[in-house]
């Protein structure tokens, strides 16, 4: 579980190709930290830790996964998004994020707003329901809010901190990004969808 509020980015400094899975190195100020097994998000992709070494740390995609998030278009020298699993004794500065990518979606605009940035996504229509006005996003593993939501967009503003610390800052019209839907929202809808 995550919060979506991003701690560093890494660099990807390799990629290897093993059948359908996609092995990625990735060189980060936190990568010295992590431990195997552990669980960190990679742009809002919860992925596991195979290695670590010299400051870089392995994780491997598999098809599955390739399929519904943008890793496959993740070459060396990409920027991600890195955070760490939640603690549970600390606060919740973001929302709950699962690290479980819903759908890609595309950068549609980008627009300097005199020290902010405003972005506008299209995403698949068959998810409308799972994003309101003012409702959390999770945008390549960021916590965000969006607004201006339509049956197949949404726009979210960037703050200076976010937009120099996350990869927003290389993000440009035409690019894909990780979506994950609110939790909260997947529960309700479910629940109401099992009703007789």
């Amino acid at each position: 579980m995550f919060t979506g509020i991003i701690e560093s980015m890494g660099l990807v400094k390799e990629v290897i190709s093993n059948g359908s899975n996609r092995t990625f190195w990735i060189e980060s100020p936190l990568s010295d930290q992590l431990k195997t097994d552990q669980s960190v998000s990679h742009s809002g992709v919860c992925l596991t830790v195979e290695e670590t070494k010299d400051n870089r740390h392995r994780i491997t995609a598999i098809e599955e996964t390739l399929k519904k998030t943008n890793l496959d278009s993740w070459e060396e020298g990409s920027v991600v998004n890195l955070e760490r699993c939640l603690l549970m004794n600390g606060r919740l500065d973001g929302h709950l994020v699962q690290g479980h990518v819903d759908a890609r979606g595309t950068c549609v605009k980008k627009e300097e707003r005199d020290g902010s940035w405003e972005f506008e996504f299209e995403f698949p229509g068959k998810f409308a329901e799972l994003i309101i006005e003012k409702g959390s996003i999770c945008v390549n593993g960021i916590s965000l809010t969006a607004f201006a939501v339509k049956r197949k967009h949404f726009k979210t503003a960037i703050i200076p901190y976010t937009f120099e610390h996350t990869n927003m800052k290389g993000l440009e019209p035409g690019d894909t990004v990780n979506l994950e839907f609110d939790l909260v929202g997947k529960y309700l809808l479910r629940r109401l969808s099992l009703k007789d």
